[in-house]
Protein backbone atom coordinates (compact mmCIF):
# COMPACT_ATOMS: atom_id res chain seq x y z
CA UNK A 1 0.00 0.00 0.00
CA UNK A 2 1.26 3.05 -1.13
CA UNK A 3 1.59 5.74 2.08
CA UNK A 4 1.60 9.66 1.14
CA UNK A 5 4.13 11.95 3.25
CA UNK A 6 0.82 12.57 5.38
CA UNK A 7 0.93 8.97 6.60
CA UNK A 8 -2.99 9.08 4.88
CA UNK A 9 -2.97 6.08 2.53
CA UNK A 10 -4.07 6.86 -0.84
CA UNK A 11 -6.70 4.33 -0.09
CA UNK A 12 -7.80 5.70 2.90
CA UNK A 13 -7.97 9.06 1.01
CA UNK A 14 -10.57 7.88 -1.49
CA UNK A 15 -12.46 6.45 1.40
CA UNK A 16 -12.77 9.59 3.41
CA UNK A 17 -13.84 11.28 0.18
CA UNK A 18 -16.18 9.05 -0.95
CA UNK A 19 -17.43 8.70 2.80
CA UNK A 20 -17.85 12.55 2.97
CA UNK A 21 -19.78 12.82 -0.25
CA UNK A 22 -22.15 10.13 0.56
CA UNK A 23 -22.67 11.76 4.28
CA UNK A 24 -25.46 13.51 5.94
CA UNK A 25 -25.48 16.77 7.05
CA UNK A 26 -26.49 17.26 10.60
CA UNK A 27 -30.03 18.75 9.65
CA UNK A 28 -30.08 15.26 8.05
CA UNK A 29 -28.87 13.31 10.17
CA UNK A 30 -31.17 14.91 13.16
CA UNK A 31 -34.24 14.38 10.70
CA UNK A 32 -33.58 10.91 10.10
CA UNK A 33 -33.16 10.50 14.22
CA UNK A 34 -36.35 12.07 14.74
CA UNK A 35 -38.71 9.95 11.76
CA UNK A 36 -37.02 6.79 13.07
CA UNK A 37 -38.12 8.03 16.85
CA UNK A 38 -41.55 8.76 15.53
CA UNK A 39 -41.75 5.47 13.86
CA UNK A 40 -40.28 3.53 16.58
CA UNK A 41 -37.65 2.37 14.50
CA UNK A 42 -33.46 2.55 14.51
CA UNK A 43 -30.89 2.57 12.28
CA UNK A 44 -28.89 -0.33 11.75
CA UNK A 45 -29.80 -3.85 11.10
CA UNK A 46 -31.18 -5.00 14.31
CA UNK A 47 -34.77 -3.72 15.32
CA UNK A 48 -34.59 -4.59 18.54
CA UNK A 49 -36.91 -2.46 21.31
CA UNK A 50 -34.16 -1.43 23.27
CA UNK A 51 -32.51 0.38 20.71
CA UNK A 52 -35.65 1.79 19.85
CA UNK A 53 -35.81 3.02 22.87
CA UNK A 54 -32.41 4.46 23.26
CA UNK A 55 -33.10 6.39 19.56
CA UNK A 56 -36.66 7.52 20.65
CA UNK A 57 -34.26 8.74 23.86
CA UNK A 58 -31.91 10.21 22.03
CA UNK A 59 -33.90 12.31 20.01
CA UNK A 60 -35.29 14.26 23.06
CA UNK A 61 -31.33 14.62 24.41
CA UNK A 62 -30.17 16.25 21.25
CA UNK A 63 -33.04 18.48 20.64
CA UNK A 64 -32.25 19.50 24.23
CA UNK A 65 -28.36 20.00 23.45
CA UNK A 66 -29.36 21.67 19.99
CA UNK A 67 -31.49 24.42 21.79
CA UNK A 68 -29.21 24.56 25.64
CA UNK A 69 -25.44 24.12 24.53
CA UNK A 70 -23.13 27.32 25.20
CA UNK A 71 -19.46 27.71 23.89
CA UNK A 72 -17.55 30.22 26.36
CA UNK A 73 -15.88 32.85 24.20
CA UNK A 74 -12.31 31.50 24.47
CA UNK A 75 -13.22 28.36 22.79
CA UNK A 76 -14.97 30.14 20.41
CA UNK A 77 -11.95 32.64 19.47
CA UNK A 78 -9.76 29.47 19.17
CA UNK A 79 -12.58 28.09 16.86
CA UNK A 80 -12.99 30.99 14.92
CA UNK A 81 -8.74 30.66 13.71
CA UNK A 82 -9.01 27.94 12.33
CA UNK A 83 -8.24 28.45 8.43
CA UNK A 84 -7.64 25.12 7.21
CA UNK A 85 -10.39 24.56 5.14
CA UNK A 86 -11.59 20.63 7.31
CA UNK A 87 -14.75 18.32 7.00
CA UNK A 88 -15.88 16.76 10.54
CA UNK A 89 -16.48 13.14 9.20
CA UNK A 90 -18.42 11.31 12.07
CA UNK A 91 -19.46 7.34 12.36
CA UNK A 92 -23.01 7.07 14.06
CA UNK A 93 -25.43 5.28 14.92
CA UNK A 94 -29.68 6.83 16.24
CA UNK A 95 -29.44 4.34 19.45
CA UNK A 96 -25.32 5.63 20.67
CA UNK A 97 -25.73 7.06 24.31
CA UNK A 98 -22.57 8.67 23.96
CA UNK A 99 -23.64 10.04 20.43
CA UNK A 100 -26.47 11.96 21.82
CA UNK A 101 -24.54 14.45 23.68
CA UNK A 102 -21.55 14.82 21.23
CA UNK A 103 -22.80 15.60 17.85
CA UNK A 104 -24.96 18.82 19.16
CA UNK A 105 -21.25 19.68 19.98
CA UNK A 106 -19.62 19.16 16.92
CA UNK A 107 -22.30 20.30 14.84
CA UNK A 108 -22.16 23.86 17.31
CA UNK A 109 -18.53 24.10 16.13
CA UNK A 110 -18.57 23.51 13.11
CA UNK A 111 -21.39 26.63 12.60
CA UNK A 112 -19.07 29.01 14.59
CA UNK A 113 -16.61 28.44 11.21
CA UNK A 114 -17.37 28.35 7.55
CA UNK A 115 -13.93 26.51 7.00
CA UNK A 116 -15.38 23.71 8.87
CA UNK A 117 -18.09 21.03 6.72
CA UNK A 118 -19.50 18.53 9.25
CA UNK A 119 -20.67 14.79 7.60
CA UNK A 120 -22.18 11.85 9.73
CA UNK A 121 -22.05 8.35 8.04
CA UNK A 122 -24.20 5.18 9.88
CA UNK A 123 -21.19 3.08 11.56
CA UNK A 124 -22.91 -0.12 10.37
CA UNK A 125 -23.10 0.96 6.49
CA UNK A 126 -19.72 1.90 6.57
CA UNK A 127 -17.34 -0.89 8.37
CA UNK A 128 -14.40 -0.25 6.02
CA UNK A 129 -14.45 2.96 7.13
CA UNK A 130 -14.94 2.04 10.99
CA UNK A 131 -12.24 0.02 10.52
CA UNK A 132 -9.64 2.36 10.24
CA UNK A 133 -10.35 4.31 12.99
CA UNK A 134 -11.15 1.43 15.61
CA UNK A 135 -10.64 2.16 19.31
CA UNK A 136 -8.81 -0.11 21.28
CA UNK A 137 -9.52 -2.65 18.25
CA UNK A 138 -13.68 -1.70 18.98
CA UNK A 139 -15.61 -0.21 16.59
CA UNK A 140 -16.73 2.61 19.12
CA UNK A 141 -18.79 5.44 18.16
CA UNK A 142 -19.45 8.29 17.99
CA UNK A 143 -15.69 8.49 16.48
CA UNK A 144 -14.68 11.64 14.79
CA UNK A 145 -12.19 12.25 11.77
CA UNK A 146 -10.68 15.46 11.55
CA UNK A 147 -10.37 15.44 7.54
CA UNK A 148 -8.15 18.38 5.90
CA UNK A 149 -9.70 19.04 2.82
CA UNK A 150 -6.77 20.25 0.81
CA UNK A 151 -4.13 18.52 1.88
CA UNK A 152 -5.88 15.62 1.97
CA UNK A 153 -4.94 13.91 5.35
CA UNK A 154 -6.37 12.97 8.16
CA UNK A 155 -5.11 15.92 11.12
CA UNK A 156 -6.64 14.37 14.10
CA UNK A 157 -9.61 11.98 15.42
CA UNK A 158 -11.96 12.41 18.01
CA UNK A 159 -14.02 9.86 20.11
CA UNK A 160 -16.01 7.75 21.60
CA UNK A 161 -16.38 9.81 24.28
CA UNK A 162 -14.56 13.34 26.20
CA UNK A 163 -11.39 12.83 28.19
CA UNK A 164 -13.21 13.27 31.57
CA UNK A 165 -15.80 10.31 30.29
CA UNK A 166 -13.32 8.65 29.12
CA UNK A 167 -11.30 8.67 32.65
CA UNK A 168 -14.46 7.28 34.13
CA UNK A 169 -15.29 4.44 31.76
CA UNK A 170 -11.91 3.07 31.90
CA UNK A 171 -11.95 3.16 35.94
CA UNK A 172 -15.25 1.37 36.23
CA UNK A 173 -14.13 -1.13 33.59
CA UNK A 174 -10.53 -1.82 35.60
CA UNK A 175 -12.92 -1.97 38.86
CA UNK A 176 -16.11 -4.19 37.23
CA UNK A 177 -14.87 -5.45 34.12
CA UNK A 178 -17.55 -3.98 32.59
CA UNK A 179 -20.34 -1.11 32.17
CA UNK A 180 -23.66 -1.91 33.58
CA UNK A 181 -26.87 -0.05 33.40
CA UNK A 182 -26.18 2.00 36.52
CA UNK A 183 -23.24 3.42 35.32
CA UNK A 184 -24.54 4.05 32.36
CA UNK A 185 -27.08 6.12 33.60
CA UNK A 186 -24.44 7.91 35.84
CA UNK A 187 -22.63 8.64 32.97
CA UNK A 188 -25.66 10.27 31.07
CA UNK A 189 -26.15 12.41 34.42
CA UNK A 190 -22.37 13.59 34.07
CA UNK A 191 -23.19 14.55 30.42
CA UNK A 192 -26.07 16.87 31.76
CA UNK A 193 -23.97 18.19 34.04
CA UNK A 194 -20.46 18.81 32.09
CA UNK A 195 -22.75 20.88 29.26
CA UNK A 196 -21.03 19.54 26.37
CA UNK A 197 -17.84 21.69 28.18
CA UNK A 198 -15.33 19.04 27.95
CA UNK A 199 -15.85 17.89 24.77
CA UNK A 200 -16.19 21.58 23.55
CA UNK A 201 -12.51 21.58 24.94
CA UNK A 202 -11.29 18.26 23.42
CA UNK A 203 -12.17 18.91 20.17
CA UNK A 204 -11.01 22.52 19.97
CA UNK A 205 -7.45 21.20 21.24
CA UNK A 206 -7.26 19.49 18.44
CA UNK A 207 -8.15 21.79 15.65
CA UNK A 208 -4.94 23.43 13.31
CA UNK A 209 -4.29 26.66 13.79
CA UNK A 210 -1.65 29.25 11.89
Amino acid sequence: MEVLENHTSKEQAELIRRSISEGMSYDEYRDLVHQLAVHGQTTGGEQLESLVNYTELNDRRMNRWDKTLKVPSEIQERISNVNSKLTFLVLSESWCGDAAPSLPVINKISELNPNIDFKIVLRDENPELMDDFLTNGSRSIPKMIIWDNEEERVVEEWGPRPSIATQMVEAFKKEHGSLTSEFKQALQVWYNKDKGQNTLSDISELLPLE
